[in-house]
């Protein structure tokens, strides 16, 4: 239980710190015969701050719930 909610307190500090990430996607726009031409798009997901608060609380409460039960 402890991984978990150090897991989730570091993913909550990164998604109020990013506030998203970001990829690339690669698609074809155009197929002529064996010739094809491509285009990379970049891409952001944004996360939105109250999930990244229910990531970071989440994780403190599974926290104190591990020392409690070992104390």
């Amino acid at each position: 239980m402890k991984i978990l909610g150090v897991a989730l307190i570091l993913l909550g500090i990164a998604a109020l710190v990013f506030g998203g990430f970001g990829y690339d996607r690669q698609r074809t726009v155009l197929e002529v015969g064996g010739l094809s031409a491509k285009v990379t798009e970049h891409r952001t997901a944004p996360v939105a701050p109250i999930a990244g608060m229910i990531a970071l609380a989440g994780g403190v409460v599974l926290l104190l719930a591990a020392r409690r039960r070992h104390a």
